[in-house]
């Protein structure tokens, strides 16, 4: 085929996944807090060829639903717990070869040199298989662990996020490629000629440069982002090269598909370089009763107050105070507002009361499920790939590591939709990507402005 599918595995460095269940399920393990798990979960993603292992992060325990901890602790909430996933894929460097290594770091609570230096050292550990999720970061529980008051709004965040990756790309090309010498004869380390400082000084960061850390074999890591909104589109259409999608709808998958690439052009870059990944959660069994069963099962497992605990923390609003059995009302949210804008149009569509998305906010973060045989659901991957909805899918897990051995890999391959075997050594070769620039895009035009 002219084009090839690309696949992702979806974790948080926690007990759950997209699925608030997923803990709970009596097949998952949950040993988060040791290194085997994302070991066994990465190997099995590599064996299957998968471009790249995503970590999703947050920086606060959920408070933001009727300001209590308490509950969200009890029932195991999605980021009730977690640990740092930058150490947690600097540990799966060393016993992986090929796949990508793709983890969440804020540009809102951090510095871009910091963050620089995290991802080349990355890059330099996995011999060049480091990814960048860039977010802006969610709520005030977050900007309060930071000793911050009051959390950005929502288009300043994205401001900063513009200056913060513009520092970032000056200082990975701070080091030029060639720069480390390591001549022991002659006794000379590295070029100074060859070494820059970059002598940043903007509206929300001042540095000096150079970064510590030599030139990475990918000269920086892929870019990924999730943005949303329309600043969020904008943002992604400037920066990203892999882009996380969540719509339970295939008509919505499509709208995204098609807006973020014609907003591409808008900053000078072909559309193509752009690779856009919509998630879901497969349940695959041997006949489609099998695989309707596993769902039912895991489905009654969610909670819809949990559900609603993770839609109050991405939206910032406490949808505490509001009825359960009436439906979503409008409101104006800080946080991610493309997923409450999915969540009203799902309680519109299907006439979906605010418990009615909780259930499904705690199944999968109103994430689709594929169900079926392994050929009926690369009948839907295969539908939406050809069909102007994705680039890729990343799969995220109902039940950990056990839905990662189910994927339906073989059938993939055997329609010569997706890799048997990887044909390069870095995340921008999975992703069929050509060299990484260091000059950041133009601003452009807001398509929306």
């Amino acid at each position: 085929m002219s084009r090839e599918l690309h696949l992702a595995g979806f974790l948080i460095a926690s007990h759950v996944t997209h699925s608030h269940a997923a803990w709970r399920h009596p097949a998952s393990e949950t040993d988060y807090l040791g290194p085997d798990y994302y070991r066994r979960v990465a190997q099995t993603l590599e064996r299957g060829k998968f471009d790249f292992l995503f970590f999703a992060d947050l920086l606060a325990t959920p408070v933001r639903y009727g300001n209590d901890i308490r509950v969200p602790l009890s029932s195991g909430t999605q980021a009730s717990a977690t640990i740092d996933p930058s150490l947690v894929a600097a540990g799966l460097a060393n016993v992986t070869e090929k796949i990508g290594l793709a983890i969440t770091k804020s540009t809102t609570y951090f510095h871009p040199y910091e963050v620089a230096r995290i991802f080349a050292t990355l890059d330099h550990l996995s011999r060049g298989r480091a990814g960048w999720n860039v977010v802006t970061s969610l709520n005030q529980a977050e900007a309060q662990n930071f000793g911050i008051e009051n959390h950005l709004g929502h288009d300043e965040r994205y401001d900063r996020a513009q200056e913060f990756l513009e520092v970032a790309f000056k200082l990975w090309g701070s080091w030029d490629r060639d720069a480390l010498v390591q001549d022991k004869a002659s006794g000379v380390f590295a070029d100074p000629d060859k070494v820059r400082t970059v002598d940043h000084e903007g509206e929300w960061f001042k540095t000096r440069g150079p970064l510590t850390v030599p030139h990475s074999p990918q000269s920086r890591p892929v870019i990924i982002q999730a943005g949303s909104s329309s600043v969020g589109e904008d943002f992604a259409a400037r920066w990203a090269e892999a882009i996380f999608e969540i719509d339970p709808t295939s008509e919505g998958r499509k709208a995204y598909y098609a807006d973020v690439k014609s907003r591409a052009s808008n900053f000078g870059r072909n559309p193509d370089d752009i690779k856009i990944f919509p998630s879901f959660v497969p349940f695959v069994g041997e006949t489609e009763s099998i695989a309707r069963e596993k769902q039912a099962f895991h489905n009654e497992l969610a909670d819809p107050i949990s559900g609603l605990i993770t839609l109050s923390v991405h939206t910032d609003h406490d949808f505490s105070r509001y009825d359960l059995d009436a439906p979503i009302e409008d409101v104006v949210v800080p946080g991610t507002q493309g997923l409450f804008d999915v969540a009203r149009r799902l309680s519109v569509k299907d006439n979906l009361t605010l418990r009615d998305i909780g259930k499904l906010y705690a199944q999968g973060v109103l994430l689709p499920q594929f169900v079926g045989t392994a050929s009926q659901i690369a009948d839907q991957i295969e539908e939406g790939f050809l069909g102007g909805e994705a680039d890729g899918y990343i799969l995220s897990a109902a039940q950990a590591p056990g839905t990662f051995d189910d994927f339906v890999v073989p059938e993939l391959q055997r329609r010569g939709l997706f890799r048997t075997d990887y044909t390069g050594s870095t995340l921008r070769d999975h992703l069929g990507l050509g060299g990484a620039s260091l000059t950041p895009s133009p601003r452009g035009v807001a398509v929306g402005a």
